[in-house]
């Protein structure tokens, strides 16, 4: 897997991150970057840890499921993808609220990071530098969240379920991308 494909599942893991980043932004009065650097350090690194984790469990299993692990990676990519794409046209009702406590950023940041858990799984199973990999998906999470929170704080939530939906669509490309490969499509 190659540095695009890994950017790209970076920003598409950062969009649930992306999204309630937005709503945090939101409901501050006034742009604080303090707390914006907050929420995209507990996303970015939450984002990060992971798919570690996802890598390690998958690891202990790859050996056992080789000759099907393309088709593993395309079901994870393709199932967070559509999910993804299925909470876009949700309807909102999330309490907007500016609080950064630990106890509410941990939460969220869980919540928001469980996708990466299932791609570190993928990874287990592809060519994938896995310390290059989570360093990517940290430091774009942790930047896209912060934009989240100027961009809520700016606009609102118009580009929340966009976000959302592209991510999805760029997971499934992936997957689709992954299972081509492997069966030597093209």
């Amino acid at each position: 897997m190659g540095i695009l494909e890994i950017i790209l599942i970076g920003i598409s893991l950062a969009m649930d991150a992306f999204a309630v980043s937005i709503c945090k932004g939101l409901s501050m009065k006034k742009m604080e970057w303090k707390k914006a650097i907050i929420i995209g350090l507990y996303f970015g690194i939450f984002q990060g840890i992971m798919p570690l984790i996802g890598y390690v469990l998958g690891v202990g299993f790859e050996n056992r499921i080789e000759s099907i692990d393309h088709w593993i990676a395309f079901i994870l990519l393709s199932f967070i993808g559509i999910n993804m794409i299925k909470e876009s046209f949700k309807k909102n009702d999330k309490d907007a609220d500016d609080k950064i406590d630990f106890k509410t950023m941990i939460i969220l940041a869980i919540a928001t990071s469980i996708d990466a858990l299932a791609v570190g799984v993928t990874f287990a199973f592809l060519e994938v530098n896995i310390l290059f990999s989570i360093c990517i998906i940290t430091i774009i999470t942790f930047f896209i969240s912060m934009i989240g929170v100027k961009i809520g704080n700016v606009f609102g939530d118009k580009y929340e379920a966009k976000a959302e939906k592209i991510g999805g669509i760029i997971l499934i490309f992936i997957g689709i991308k992954i299972l081509i490969e492997h069966l030597g499509i093209l």
